[in-house]
């Protein structure tokens, strides 16, 4: 029997790999001369850094950049074993978990650090970079980051202007570094908004990140101030590119700055992986993650894989902290069976300590009820 292990984390009690450890145990206890193969997954968010690093069989780096209040703090970035691909977060250095609550304000916040974590990645010979924009403190559109790879933005009297939201509807003049960084620029990216607008960063991540109506305004005409002058200047169009508005505009400015490629984060983890290479000859896939519910639905993780599943006929079931779904709903996603790991009443904090054993255990359970016959699915082209 055939296993490929393809877990997210459950948030605030597991990571993805002491997930796989957990799933391992339990299968061990049931199949004991079983393959496993452990994939730990992610969507681009909190934790695709280290899992893609472990992967290449590289290290993580640290370095001292700017948080996104411009403090001095430490962040992390991953870089292959050949050092040519760097794996990037940038929550590392402009995340909303490096502020206190009473410091969220995106219009003063940057994205200045994640540039810097760019620029010590190529100082290490990294010429790929997969960069994951997930849980950002930022709505300045990139300005920040660009201005750290030596980009300069100038107002109507020819002054430097700080890289933050606050200032980008003075921007007037855009001036490229004298000499660009030679990299190939991947972008995590699962959010599908436009740069302006109703459905846009501003307005629908901006309150998140501490923006009051009035400053969600100002957000967003700042924003398209800037993809004004984009294309006026440099004949380029990409505010309603799908994924332009994620991370407050991060997307936009990776898609101009970087020259990048906007993908979706599970489809770059799963290539990184080489994750379908693996389902050759398995018999089950295990996923899972912290909560199955309506945004489980939403999201690309656990669907990718599935898709994936299905293509070589392998199924595909989930193990999860909260099962929200409906049977109906994990029809819809594809799953063959979905289980929480709760099997009796217990407070949250008792839900999160208890985690690795409620995993060993529902899967445990799961491999008895089936014993040797595990559910079949037809190879489909899906």
């Amino acid at each position: 029997m055939k296993i490929v292990l393809a877990p997210d984390k459950f948030r605030g009690s597991l990571t993805a790999l002491e997930v796989c450890q957990a799933m391992s145990e339990g299968i061990r206890q049931v199949h004991p001369e079983a393959e496993i193969v452990s994939l730990p997954m992610a969507d681009g968010g909190e934790g695709t850094a280290a899992i893609l690093t472990t992967n290449s069989g590289g290290q993580m780096h640290r370095t001292t950049v700017a948080d996104p209040l411009g403090r001095a703090v430490e962040a992390q970035y991953g870089l292959s074993a050949n050092k040519t691909t760097a794996f990037i977060e940038m929550a590392s250095a402009s995340g909303a978990t490096l502020l206190q609550n009473h410091e969220r304000n995106p219009l003063k916040t940057t994205t200045y650090g994640t540039g810097q974590l760019i620029q010590a990645a190529a100082a290490q010979g990294a010429s790929h970079i997969v960069l994951g924009i997930g849980g950002s403190a930022t709505n300045d559109g990139g300005i920040g980051m660009a201005a750290a790879l030596g980009w300069q933005f100038l107002n109507a009297l020819g002054h430097e202007i700080p890289p933050t939201a606050e200032y980008l509807f003075q921007i007037e003049k855009i001036i490229p570094p004298a000499t660009s960084l030679d990299i190939n620029v991947e972008v995590a990216c699962d959010v599908n908004a436009p740069l302006c607008g109703p459905m846009g960063a501003s307005h629908i991540y901006g309150p998140q990140k501490g923006a009051t109506p009035q400053m969600v305004e100002i957000l967003d005409s700042g924003l398209q101030h800037l993809a004004d002058v984009i294309k006026r200047d440099f004949g380029k169009d990409l505010a309603n590119v799908a994924g332009a508005g994620a991370a407050g505009g991060l997307g936009f400015g990776a898609l101009f700055f970087l020259n990048a490629a906007l993908k979706e984060g599970v489809s770059i983890v799963m290539e990184q992986t080489h994750f379908e290479q693996h389902l050759t000859n398995a018999d089950l896939i295990l996923t899972g993650e912290g909560k199955i519910d309506h945004q489980t639905l939403q999201g690309k993780l656990i669907a990718g894989i599935v898709q994936a599943g299905r293509r070589h006929g392998v199924p595909t079931v989930a193990i999860c902290g909260a099962l929200l779904a409906s049977p109906q709903d994990l029809q819809q996603l594809g799953l063959a069976y979905a289980t929480s790991i709760i099997s009796r009443p217990m407070t949250l904090d008792e839900a999160l300590q208890t985690a690795h054993q409620g995993v060993v255990d529902a899967v445990c359970h799961l491999l008895h009820f089936w014993g040797n016959s595990l559910p079949k699915t037809s190879p489909t082209n899906a």
